[in-house]
């Protein structure tokens, strides 16, 4: 999808908050144990090493924004991931990451990004 050029202000609203929504360490880690599939409240918040009241108001939030969805077995409320395009953004991310730590390592060690590929 091509982003309109200026982008208009209620666009970049919308852009901002869901940078906001995933923009929390915890939300991101949540997300990727949705990776794999379907949780309930309790393996997340088991994994995350968090309550359960705090993973589910992150969850939450994820819920509201759509990037997850819920549903109810019994007394045990279960996650998953409803919107799969946060994680290209995500590695999109983590791409930049990694040319910037590439592009560190080489002023440090005196090098070309270029020669530090090789």
């Amino acid at each position: 999808m091509d982003l309109p050029r200026p982008i208009p202000a209620d666009l970049a609203e919308l852009i901002a908050q869901r940078l906001r929504v995933i923009g929390d360490p915890l939300r991101i880690r949540t997300l990727d144990l949705l990776r794999d599939g379907e949780r309930p409240v309790s393996e997340i918040a088991d994994a995350l090493g968090t309550s359960q009241q705090n993973a589910s108001k992150h969850l939450g939030v994820l819920l509201q924004a759509g990037i997850v969805n819920r549903h109810k077995v019994g007394t045990s409320a279960y996650y998953a991931i409803a919107d799969d395009s946060v994680f290209a953004l995500c590695e999109q991310v983590c791409g930049g990451i990694q040319a910037q730590v590439a592009e560190l390592g080489a002023l440090i060690e005196g090098t070309t990004v270029q020669e530090a590929a090789r």
